[in-house]
């Protein structure tokens, strides 16, 4: 039944794609303006979906749960850490190809389609893969990409999504309630994410040569390897561990951990390879393929999940 929901969630994403492509085709707005929709979706809306997601009653057995599924985001990027190791020579897999293979599109997809399947109250257990994945991202991920071996924990802790989570995880632990004139403006922009990240990635799409990426050498690799290959290995993880039984409810909480990792490939991959020299135009045209091939893949891996 999920599967089904999640069908029907992703393809309705889609359709505000297509909104966003047409939007461009009709030469009411360029593809670069999407630069706009995004600074508003990354520096506003993801952070209120982030703090009001913590705004839930405190309890032992939400805190264990929590504690599973941080435990989990730490395993499967583990996981994948490992995986990348022994492929990237095999495979030969450039720098950016081993990010894009690692890390996925958790907050624009994710967050929406999890709010929308589950309810807002599980959008917490999001929120702990994305902790995971953007400490990540600001150390493995721009050291693979730059050629550094230093790690800036100015950029962890002062991305702006990092400081959310951990304003939204105080006022949880604190047992702090936002007023409700707050809280419901939040909660409104919010619900503005799944619309606008899908709409962004439609204009971008209407400014690529999709005939071009398809050609790419090498590119239905990447995509084989993000939307099936890793998925693949972190849901057998997931299901034979035995670690979904350590909470009430586990199988449910690693539902959206194996959600998390089966999404396509990061859009902060193309942004940090753009800002450190990376191909940057290659991980965009692996993150559009990916986009375009969840639809099939996500519902098909969470039915091999519910068996």
């Amino acid at each position: 039944m999920i599967s089904l929901l999640l069908f029907r969630q992703i393809a309705q994403l889609f359709v505000a794609m297509a909104m966003g492509w047409l939007l461009v085709k009709l030469g009411k707005a360029r593809s670069e303006d999407s630069r706009h929709l995004s600074v508003v979706a990354l520096y506003l809306i993801n952070p209120c979906v982030i703090i009001t997601s913590y705004q839930l009653d405190f309890s032992r057995d939400m805190v264990r749960s929590m504690l599973l599924s941080f435990g989990a985001a730490l395993l499967i990027h583990l996981l994948m850490l490992v995986l990348t190791v022994l492929l990237r020579r095999p495979l030969h897999l450039s720098p950016v190809e081993q990010a894009s293979v690692i890390y996925s599109n958790c907050v624009n997809l994710l967050i929406p389609v999890v709010s929308a399947i589950l309810g807002k109250e599980w959008l917490l257990f999001t929120s702990m893969y994305m902790m995971v994945q953007i400490a990540l991202l600001w150390s493995h991920c721009r050291m693979l990409l730059s050629g550094e071996r230093t790690i800036s924990l100015r950029n962890i802790f002062g991305n702006l999504n990092v400081i959310s989570m951990l304003i939204g995880l105080a006022l949880f632990l604190l047992h702090i309630r936002l007023p409700s004139l707050l809280s419901g403006a939040m909660e409104s922009v919010g619900s503005m994410l799944g619309p606008i990240s899908m709409v962004i990635i439609g204009m971008v799409l209407a400014g690529v040569d999709l005939r071009a990426v398809v050609r790419l050498p090498g590119i239905w690799k990447v995509i084989a390897l993000r939307l099936v290959g890793y998925p693949l290995a972190v849901l057998c993880l997931l299901k034979f561990s035995g670690i979904a039984s350590l909470v009430p409810g586990g199988a449910d909480i690693l539902l959206i951990s194996l959600l998390a990792a089966c999404a396509p490939s990061g859009t902060m991959v193309t942004q940090l390879a753009q800002v450190y020299g990376g191909d940057s135009e290659y991980a965009g045209a692996v993150n559009v393929l990916s986009t375009l091939g969840c639809i099939v893949t996500m519902p098909l891996l969470v039915a091999l999940y519910q068996l």
